[in-house]
């Protein structure tokens, strides 16, 4: 039977940086982990969970919960995850939650049968996550944070993308511009759209009441929303969307009228899931990076999971406007 001493040998390093690396700490420099793991998989190592579990107080499970699991960003997001949780030498279980905030995840925490979570949609207005938060219990929030409260949190700068999509459009000649709006309790769909809207009123062209709709951050409400905004007296020839799965039913929506993209109207997204780069879409959007946001949130939660008096962190990674055929120029210099 291979144990942790073999592994050590073969890759020339300490039995105690073996169980860090099964730890997940920090301490070991990225080569020397990289060193252990393909030592492991060289071995056919694998660690033996009860005992592991019993000796350290720690199940190296980690949960994740997701609140809509059907919108494309989110399996690309936990693709992510995982991968960081693997190298970490973490299993990932995952909660597909409709109300995340009072997921049966908390209880699970609670009880010890994982160690941690890292929540990637969160609403304003959930006490029991809140509390959980206040305690310093290990919880990491990614992608979507809460602005009411200091906790551990990933994400990007959403305000600077919205500002950026204002930046373009503007400078690209539009003087009707539209918005399809993301659900308001989301700190995502809040931050774009205060960012685009300020930016616009700076530049003098701020946002028309006529020219905004729901879109709620799925593709039929979506779609609608777009054919509402082009059969309007004087529509948008340019429409931003709080996000991808928005942006792809705005483009059908348009469709559906016989109008053009881009000629007709422009159409830019937020993400970039893989789908946005499809031929028949090719959607100009804001890129998340999202391989990055999900290292950064392993490692924090990590490091809370062995220090629950660490003072709330904030990671705040930038986004970056990719310009594709649903909008006919490129980005100004």
């Amino acid at each position: 039977m291979v144990t942790s001493r073999d592994v050590a040998q073969l890759a020339g390093v300490s039995q105690m940086t073996v169980s860090r690396v099964l730890q997940g700490s920090d301490k070991v420099a990225a080569a020397t982990r990289q060193r252990v793991l393909a030592a492991m998989e060289e071995a056919g190592y694998r660690p033996h969970a009860a005992a592991r579990t019993m000796r350290t107080r720690r199940t190296s499970t980690v949960g994740v919960v997701v609140a809509d699991i059907t919108n494309p960003f989110y399996p690309q997001l936990l693709e992510a995850v995982g991968r960081a949780l693997d190298e970490a030498g973490q299993r990932m279980v995952l909660w597909n939650a409709p109300d995340p905030g009072d997921s049966s995840a908390l209880l699970a925490l609670d009880e010890g049968t994982v160690d941690g979570l890292i929540f990637t949609t969160v609403t304003e207005g959930s006490e029991r996550l809140a509390d959980s938060l206040r305690r310093g219990d290990p919880i990491v929030l990614l992608h979507r944070g809460l602005d009411s409260l200091e906790c551990d949190q990933v994400t990007t700068d959403n305000l600077a993308g919205g500002r950026a999509v204002a930046d373009y459009l503007v400078a690209t000649g539009h003087t009707r511009i539209g918005f399809l709006q993301g659900p308001e309790l989301t700190s995502t769909a809040r931050h774009r759209e205060r960012g685009f809207r300020e930016r616009l009123a700076e530049l003098g062209r701020p946002l028309a009441a006529e020219l905004t709709a729901q879109g709620g951050f799925a593709h039929d409400l979506a779609r609608s929303a777009m054919r509402e905004l082009l059969t309007r007296d004087d529509p948008p020839t340019a429409v931003f969307c709080a996000n991808d799965l928005t942006a792809l039913g705005a483009v059908d929506g348009a469709v559906s009228l016989g109008r053009r993209v881009p000629e007709d109207v422009w159409v830019v997204g937020y993400d970039d899931i893989a789908m946005t780069a499809w031929d028949s879409y090719d959607i100009t959007t804001v890129r998340q990076p999202i391989a990055e946001m999900a290292r950064a949130a392993v490692h924090l939660l990590l490091e809370r999971v062995e220090d629950r008096s660490l003072s709330p962190r904030k990671k705040l990674f930038p986004s970056e406007l990719v310009i594709r055929s649903s909008t006919a120029h490129t980005a100004p210099s």
